[in-house]
């Protein structure tokens, strides 16, 4: 009996797995744009398409931060800077959380606390740094409080938003289950609102190393922004790059860092 139109299972197409998966290419991808970047701008700079005296070619900022490191003084600027920003992004986004989550739990709460938020959220912080610094003096606190300014508001702006965007259901659900504010907050409202959350995180962060940067231009004698002021100063053209590529180096580590965290907490969004 013979099978009309059928192909016999050795002569179908087999489907080869991809050489590389989904999440793989994503991050040649991401870490290969800039390097791109840089490989553009190099060859602008030694055909003569940019002025050097501005825009140094890649190849001489990377020298001159060879030169930096072996000499320790980068090495101990850009620590500081990281301590700096660790501590204050803790002290931030600590109380943003908390906060958000409850003004997102309690509508009083939310109503007491919105006028509040969208009139000091609006000012720019980089004009409060005198106030800052009249307050904090020229020591660590004041670095840190300005970072923790920075990273409060997005935080506590976006987990508010966060939690008002669950599904009302799972808050019913907990309700007629007897479950408690602790018990709500932590297995309701942080779960549900984790994906806005670490949205809010991440531009806290990009706000942090910039207002950390203009704290230590004005009000420090070491750290990346001093570095870079201090370059200004003496038109340093070289140290001031290096400065930005390890500010923005920290940002770019920063951000594959918290995405790689939240591929451990919801993995569920990258399947």
């Amino acid at each position: 009996m013979s099978s009309i139109g059928l192909e016999p299972a050795s002569a179908r197409p087999v489907k080869r797995a991809p050489l590389l998966s989904n999440h793989t290419r994503e991050r040649i991808i991401g870490i290969a744009s800039p390097v791109v970047l840089l490989m553009l701008w190099e060859i602008s700079a030694r055909t003569g398409v940019i002025d050097v005296r501005f825009f140094p070619a890649p190849s001489a900022i990377l020298s001159r931060m060879v030169s930096l490191l072996r000499s320790g003084s980068l090495e101990r600027d850009t620590w500081l800077t990281l301590q700096r920003l660790f501590w204050g992004t803790l002290t931030g986004a600590v109380p943003g959380l908390v906060l958000g989550i409850a003004m997102g739990l309690n509508r009083t709460l939310r109503i007491m606390t919105e006028p509040l938020i969208a009139a000091i959220y609006p000012v720019p912080k980089s004009s409060i740094v005198p106030l800052v610094l009249l307050i904090f003096g020229l020591g660590e606190s004041s670095k840190i409080f300005m970072v923790a300014i920075g990273v409060f508001f997005p935080v506590v702006i976006n987990a508010c938003t966060g939690v008002l965007g669950i599904d009302k259901i799972f808050l019913d659900v907990g309700r007629n289950y007897k479950a408690g504010r602790w018990n709500t907050f932590w297995t309701i409202a942080l779960p549900g609102a984790l994906p806005v959350i670490m949205t809010g995180v991440r531009l806290g962060i990009g706000m942090g190393l910039v207002l950390i940067a203009i704290a230590e231009m004005t009000g420090a004698r070491n750290g990346l922004g001093f570095m870079m002021w201090n370059a200004w100063q003496t038109f340093s053209v070289e140290d001031m790059y290096v400065g930005l590529f390890a500010i923005a180096l920290i940002g770019f580590v920063s951000t594959l860092a918290l995405n790689e965290l939240e591929r451990l907490l919801m993995p569920w969004r990258f399947n």
